[in-house]
């Protein structure tokens, strides 16, 4: 199909009575398109032509996926299916022999239907051997009560590899123990590990941030340095804050299921990991193998672990109950009652 004008011209030139083959060189077509378009007795727009619909494999299974998409609604925003996920769980879980394309089209088509929207994504260059750390909140069931849960994500962003723990709070023990956790598993140290405005390890007060003695003893103890980064400055991260969403899409949906939190912690290590079994979507280079940069790039383990605890004097009440931080309440044996002792 060639444009109008060229269409206008060939017939122009062709009732003046031009020869075929100068028309077709001096319009750059053939001579059967200067015949075809010349001896054309309408040029009237065609209507156009119904389309008929053809069978799809999605057919089977879009009312499950329809179902799916529409459950998510009452899930955290945050925790829904992504298209990926929904082909993962068409295949793994019902054996269905569809593209991913093929669902990303319909999933697509579905939240136009449904309601939903695609989101966005921001870019950053970063060294080899840097982690960033931020939490992340999903809802898990633990020992068969739902209940919304912190989880704890490192991010290498020059690889793209994200690692992640579940937690039950956000505190320095937390933090601390998912590094620890994070670093015996990859068999090194980051030289730098980049923090959400002090989330956990600290508090910010005007512009400097107070680190809590604990972790300021993790940090001499492994040799990393730390930064954090400014409020309201998500670019500042922007891998982690990608790992965050995209690990709790994958890896948190449907709602799992937990009895032990520490042996699910030992599996979700290496599942999160595998999600790096891709090629970087930038670098044009597996993951994993851009990881052994990351590796390379590393602080080597101390001889011994670093334990994750804080120990703090307190006395019993005539209960045998002891606070801690001026809040919390945690209850000992009677025999303890109206006694100093050590808490960790």
């Amino acid at each position: 199909m060639i444009s109008m004008d060229r269409v206008d011209s060939i017939r122009r030139k062709y009732r003046r009575g031009e020869p075929v083959a100068a028309i077709a060189r001096e319009v750059g077509v053939s001579r059967d398109t200067v015949y075809k378009y010349a001896r054309m007795e309408d040029l009237s727009p065609e209507p156009p032509k119904a389309r008929r619909r053809r069978p799809s494999k999605m057919d089977r299974w879009a009312p499950l996926v329809d179902q799916w998409l529409t459950d998510d609604f009452r899930e955290n925003r945050k925790q829904r299916h992504t298209a990926h996920r929904v082909w993962r769980r068409l295949v793994d879980e019902c054996g269905a022999d569809v593209s991913e394309q093929t669902v990303r089209r319909y999933v697509r088509e579905a939240r136009l239907r449904l309601g939903g929207g695609p989101g966005c994504f921001l870019d950053l260059d970063w060294p080899a051997g840097v982690a960033q750390v931020d939490f992340g909140h999903a809802a898990f069931v633990v020992r068969g009560t739902r209940r919304e849960m912190p989880y704890f994500v490192a991010s290498f962003p020059y690889s793209n590899v994200g690692l992640a723990q579940v937690f039950p709070g956000e505190n320095a023990e937390c933090v601390c123990q998912g590094l620890r956790n994070v670093f015996e598993f990859v068999g090194g140290v980051p030289t730098r590990v980049v923090f959400d405005n002090a989330t956990g390890v600290g508090r910010r007060v005007c512009d400097r941030v107070r680190t809590t003695r604990l972790f300021e003893a993790c940090s001499a103890h492994y040799g990393f340095e730390y930064r954090f980064c400014n409020p309201y400055s998500g670019h500042e991260k922007g891998s982690v804050e990608n790992k965050v969403g995209t690990q709790r899409r994958n890896l948190f949906v449907p709602v799992p299921r937990v009895w032990d939190v520490d042996g699910y912690n030992e599996r979700l290590l290496e599942r999160s990991r595998d999600m790096s079994r891709k090629e970087h979507y930038r670098k044009g280079r597996p993951e994993l193998e851009l990881f052994e940069d990351d590796l390379a790039a590393m602080l080597a383990l101390p001889a011994r672990p670093f334990e994750c605890v804080e120990y703090r004097r307190a006395r019993a009440d005539k209960k045998g109950k002891v606070r801690v931080d001026g809040r919390h309440w945690y209850s000992t044996s009677p025999e303890c009652a109206g006694r100093e002792m050590v808490v960790c």
